[in-house]
């Protein structure tokens, strides 16, 4: 009899991660065809018929022989796109999936996820990214160079000007997590009642692959590697929304 409960717990349970992942992505691939869309990108299945794979909105990456090549682009208001549907889908799933019981948790969740783990972390990165460009000139003025003599010298100048803002962008987001954090437990005592301490996961981490881009393009100027980084944002902000939906406490 216990077996047999367990077998059918796990089968819920299976059946509730295989629906919220679904209904995560589904939500999250609907804003990215919004956002390619809205940047130019045909969504006529004749026309994407037309198109060599390679050079799909998901897909395509930066080519110097073709350095005028369209590329989707994803900063602060895109994110925040994406994170928005990648929750509103793992809700979704979460009360499609799952007893009723779990409903408010889901709810609190969303909420913690989309403010403190990624509203709040990219506003503190958007930030201190255009301070950045801002001062830009007067920041890199004060980055020690070596004399060039080569391609890796070249290079390794080019490295060394990257770093100033690499360690702003770690910073920031890692300020932004810890700050984000602090709200949801702010939200949880404040708005739900319910006194939590939350504690930052791993998966917390996981909306911000895009910070990492940033820091990357700016350190290699354009690249396949940086927007290799940037095309897969997109799965990384379907984290948020299976947190929610597959939430319970």
């Amino acid at each position: 009899m216990i077996n047999a409960v367990n077998n059918t717990d796990k089968r819920n349970d299976y059946k509730l991660k295989i629906g919220v992942a679904a209904t995560t992505a589904l939500a999250t691939g609907c804003a990215l065809a919004h956002i390619a869309k809205r940047q130019g990108f045909s969504l006529s299945p004749s026309a994407i018929k037309k198109t060599p794979v390679k050079d799909w909105a998901v897909f395509s990456l930066y080519d110097k022989k073709r350095p005028d090549r369209k590329l989707i682009e994803l900063e602060e208001k895109e994110i925040l796109e994406l994170a928005t549907a990648s929750v509103a889908g793992g809700l979704a799933g979460g009360l499609l999936f799952d007893d009723k019981q779990y409903k408010k948790s889901k709810i609190r969740e969303s909420v913690n996820q989309l403010l403190g783990n990624v509203a709040v972390p990219v506003a503190c990165v958007g930030a201190v990214s255009r301070l950045y460009k801002k001062y830009k000139p007067q920041i890199l003025a004060k980055v020690p160079q070596v004399k060039e003599t080569g391609k890796f010298t070249k290079n390794f100048n080019k490295a060394l000007k990257g770093i100033p803002f690499s360690i702003a962008t770690v910073l920031s987001l890692g300020v932004g997590i810890v700050a984000g954090n602090r709200v949801s437990n702010l939200l949880n005592e404040k708005v739900f009642n319910k006194k939590m301490d939350r504690k930052i996961k791993g998966t917390d981490f996981a909306p911000h692959v895009d910070d990492l881009g940033m820091a990357v393009s700016l350190m290699a100027d354009k690249s396949k590697g940086a927007s290799f980084i940037t095309r897969i944002v997109p799965a990384f902000l379907c984290v948020p929304g299976y947190e929610v939906g597959t939430h319970r406490d």
